[in-house]
């Protein structure tokens, strides 16, 4: 688990006498147990550098489900939707370890694509899916999520207060989407909205994200009601 810890930290990958190394293990044990998750799926060796690398068994493992339904494939149908109808960039976002994450991406089809990877993490606060999920969070459940955390400013207009992040996420309970206006990175703007599991706690978010000269705020309200039109047909797919 040290080892598998330490592959995470390094996307590039590193050798087994780099992973040795930093982690104190002994180079046999760090020599088997990197060709153990080779031979398993777990990582992946780089034929270039020789380096190891995490693969995506970990996240595919971890998928939510709803029963035996799978959350990425019952929203697979909705995404692809929400992507032909807007020409942009649409992911299926979750919370996991306190952050956003990507669970799944369908990319637009303008040649200019705003777009992520597949297990990219991005703060909870600072992207429209995030702040989905921290909206329809219980009180108790945000308040934790607060607990000793500083918000941190990306751009001049992330909601890096906590007083203006709770007004607009009350305002986005009300209009049942949320938005970010370049709140992560200068120049994008995303539009999400959530998806309720059948006690309205949030299981997911799924968003919409275009350079803001696509998306202008006068489009906030159109993409948001697609996004909560897709969200609700995930939902229907779950509880099938």
């Amino acid at each position: 688990m040290a080892l598998i810890d330490l592959l995470a930290q390094h996307p590039a990958g590193l050798s087994a006498a780099e992973a040795a190394r930093q982690s104190g293990i002994t180079a046999n044990v760090v020599f088997r147990v990197l060709k153990t998750l080779v031979l398993m799926g777990y990582a992946a060796q780089r034929e270039d550098t020789k380096h190891y690398a995490l693969s995506n068994r970990l996240l595919d493992l971890a998928r939510p489900k709803v029963g035996d339904r799978s959350l990425v494939l019952c929203a697979h149908e909705a995404m692809r939707a929400l992507r032909d109808e807007t020409g942009e960039t649409v992911q299926l976002i979750i919370e996991s370890a306190g952050k956003a994450l990507v669970l799944e991406q369908f990319q637009g089809t303008h040649a200019l694509q705003i777009c992520g990877q597949v297990g990219m993490r991005v703060p909870l606060y600072s992207c429209a899916p995030g702040k989905a999920i921290l909206a329809w969070w219980s009180e108790a459940r945000r308040a934790e999520w607060f607990r000793g955390r500083a918000l941190k400013a990306f751009t001049s207009t992330t909601l890096s207060r906590r007083a203006d992040l709770d007004r607009h996420l009350a305002a986005a309970r009300i209009q049942g989407y949320t938005v970010d206006r370049a709140e992560g990175i200068e120049g994008i703007h995303c539009v999400a909205a959530p998806i309720l599991d059948e006690y309205d706690n949030p299981m997911a978010a799924i968003t919409v994200m275009a350079p803001s000269s696509r998306m202008p705020e006068d489009l906030f309200d159109h993409c948001g009601a697609l996004c909560a039109r897709a969200a609700r047909e995930i939902e229907r797919r779950l509880r099938l």
